[in-house]
């Protein structure tokens, strides 16, 4: 089920980019439309569904080294959201210092930082052997 959900939303993804972006905007910016996205925000966004996809597919050989990634996006997320933020709206915006963040955008940063950490530290087996387990 975890495996159809995720390639549903990495098809969405690689899709509509518009889309995804456009409702993260209006949920996480006090003022949505002001900011002014990169030539390549969009791009990026279709990269990103296309690298879960190549993930769901490849679990068993990707997930080893991919697990590391986690704790690298995670322990600055966790630790220092606001920078954080602040190198992803410069990213992915022209124009970062107008857009307004809405008060819970920062705590979700921290607890999906805190999250991504967990997931880089938990100490499971790798897809093949876990899955003969189920």
């Amino acid at each position: 089920m975890r495996r159809v959900l995720l390639v549903l939303i990495a098809v969405v993804e690689i899709v509509a980019p518009g889309r995804i972006v456009a409702w993260g905007e209006r949920h996480a910016f006090e003022n949505s439309g002001a900011g002014k996205r990169r030539p390549w925000t969009l791009p990026m966004a279709r990269l990103e569904g296309l690298a879960v996809l190549w993930l769901v597919w490849n679990w068993e050989s990707a997930w080893p080294g991919v697990k590391p990634l986690f704790g690298t996006v995670g322990l600055p997320a966790l630790v220092t959201p606001r920078p954080f933020l602040r190198v992803a709206l410069t990213t992915a915006y022209e124009n970062p210092d107008a857009i307004e963040l809405k008060s819970w955008v920062v705590p979700a940063t921290r607890a999906l930082g805190g999250c991504f950490l967990i997931v880089a530290l938990w100490p499971g087996e790798s897809g093949a052997s876990a899955r003969s387990e189920r």
